[in-house]
């Protein structure tokens, strides 16, 4: 028996929506295709799933969040990923940024500048920038930012098209289930150090060595301590149940110490 087409479209109106994951590709072998790093990896993510990969692309200034230490995304995986529907994100989410570094970064913003394309940033200078000169591109506020409050979430999705929230508010049901526009933030699907993290320094300190004059890296927490926390999963069906289905997923490194 076939369905009135009006049954079929209402069917799929109460169908929930799709969970999606941007997905890293820290630690990817340089000689390895992001395709075969993604089936390798994360290859219980369905492919329909992965709305976007994230990773360094050329060298830039404005990287944060880990250090730069050679790229992780050549042009070949880009054109896979393009292939593929899927996007690219770039983490330029670096918490000091002039307008002279912005200048200097145009060619770099123009040659990935694609409306399935996005750029995740710290620096709120850095996001008006991007979105007046680079409009396709989505513009996503980093966990790096730490937004922990709803009055500061709110103020923030003023401005990005999207927001990442820190791994701990996974376990804040009550801040959760009252949040607004849920379809615009992102919560992760697991967990590295950054969870259990009491201060969260190492982000300004990397900012510093990225620019290329040297620096000192920062942690508030041992190297024992980090290693013991391990990787964390969150329940995916209870944060969906929430209202939320857009997610970030790491990669555990060896040993599942702290993720990529």
């Amino acid at each position: 028996m076939t369905l009135p087409i009006s049954q079929v479209n209402l069917a799929a109106q109460c169908q929930p929506p799709l969970n999606t994951y941007t997905i890293s590709v820290r630690g990817k072998p340089d000689h390895q295709s992001v395709m075969k790093f993604l089936r390798q990896n994360f290859g219980s993510v369905p492919l329909k799933q992965v709305e976007s990969v994230f990773g360094f692309v050329e060298r830039s200034t404005l990287y944060g969040g880990r250090f730069y230490l050679m790229r992780q995304l050549s042009d070949r995986d880009v054109g896979q990923l393009r292939d593929n529907g899927l996007g690219l994100r770039i983490p330029l989410t670096n918490h000091f940024v002039t307008k002279a570094e912005f200048d200097d970064n145009r060619a770099l913003l123009a040659k990935y500048h694609h409306s399935r394309n996005s750029i995740i940033c710290t620096n709120d200078d850095l996001a008006y920038w991007i979105k007046q000169e680079f409009p396709d591109y989505d513009i996503e506020a980093s966990v790096i930012k730490n937004l922990t409050k709803a009055v500061q979430i709110e103020e923030a999705l003023a401005l990005y098209d999207t927001v990442v929230l820190p791994m701990v508010l996974n376990d804040d049901d009550e801040l959760l289930t009252h949040l607004k526009q849920k379809d615009r933030i992102r919560l992760f699907a697991n967990a590295g150090c950054a969870y259990t993290c009491p201060a969260k320094i190492c982000y300004k300190s990397i900012s510093k060595f990225n620019k290329g004059e040297g620096g000192e890296f920062k942690c508030s927490q041992d190297l024992k301590a980090r290693e013991m926390q391990g990787m964390i999963d969150f329940d995916i069906a209870r944060l969906s149940g929430l209202g939320f289905h857009k997610f970030k997923l790491l990669r555990a490194r060896a040993g599942q110490q702290t993720g990529y």
